[in-house]
């Protein structure tokens, strides 16, 4: 299992980084800045730091640079 230990969290991170990386980068500017997505809005405050956590760390490799989507 993922660092994030948690099957619905590991979900929830996957449905994210499907979009691709503008739109994961995007989410966590919109997480950063306390806002929700839809997949985060059931979550709890905790919950939500950690899909945070989740997706800077998998862009970590990428840098802030996205190829093509």
């Amino acid at each position: 299992m993922s660092a994030l230990q948690n099957p619905l969290l590991e979900v929830r991170v996957e449905t994210i980084c499907e979009r691709g990386c503008r739109e994961v980068w995007d989410a966590i500017d919109i997480l950063e800045q306390d806002g929700d997505l839809p997949e985060t809005q059931d979550l709890t405050a905790a919950e939500r730091a950690r899909v945070l956590a989740e997706l800077k760390s998998v862009m970590a490799v990428y840098g802030q640079r996205c190829g093509l989507d």
